[in-house]
């Protein structure tokens, strides 16, 4: 049962909405920005009315399936980590787009909603919001780059481990926690090597 509900989550996840409501909108989202067939490119190519209706369906593909594999399949415990890790790699390694998927953000939400009732969900939002908040401020309200955005987005997911620790989270969320945020470093590798270049030149400036 346990693969049954994993090979499900898995292909739950990999159904590009956005990438097809891109399509049928007459945009390919793998030339719009960076290339990322997700939800947030779909704002940006064919406005934020499909760009919402994107989000909340690669949310729905991470969350229905976990409610379902928890309330009718009866999957608990370590039993629960490839079925909640498998949408969120599903999305990311989408074998509809052979293998090139998105940045897997929304359906992380997602799995974290139908995980623990939305609170763990929340708590990233949170994060999230705040360290935008703070860089907004920083910049003095102006735009901030996706380069920049890609990077809050991994040091949130960090955060989360600690809010997850403190919290005295279960053995098996923590495992669902690693797995996840090393899916999200990989799919944000250009944004973290952007970061560690700024910081080699800062270090190399202040050095001279």
């Amino acid at each position: 049962m346990i693969i049954l509900w994993t090979l499900c989550a898995f292909v739950s996840g990999a159904l590009m909405f956005s990438y097809w409501l891109g399509r049928l909108a007459r945009k390919n989202l793998q030339t719009v920005g960076d290339g990322n067939p997700g939800a947030l490119n779909l704002w940006k190519a064919a406005g934020y009315r499909l760009g919402i209706v994107g989000i909340l369906l690669d949310f729905a593909k991470g969350y229905v399936v976990i409610l379902l594999a928890v309330e009718a399949g009866g999957m608990s415990g370590y039993g629960l980590i490839p079925i909640a890790l498998a949408p969120i790699f599903g999305h990311a390694f989408s074998p509809f787009l052979r293998g090139k998927g998105g940045k897997a953000i929304a359906v992380t939400f997602g799995v974290w909603s139908g995980l623990t009732q939305f609170e763990v969900s929340l708590a990233l939002a949170v994060i999230l919001a705040v360290m935008l908040g703070g860089m907004k401020v920083i910049n003095k309200w102006k735009p901030i780059s996706s380069e920049v955005d890609g990077q809050q987005v991994v040091i949130g997911m960090l955060l989360l481990g600690v809010y997850l620790y403190v919290r005295d989270a279960a053995a098996d969320l923590l495992w669902v926690w690693g797995g996840n945020t090393l899916l999200i470093m990989l799919k944000h590798h250009k944004e973290l090597r952007a970061l560690l270049r700024r910081k080699r030149k800062q270090g190399e400036g202040s050095a001279d």
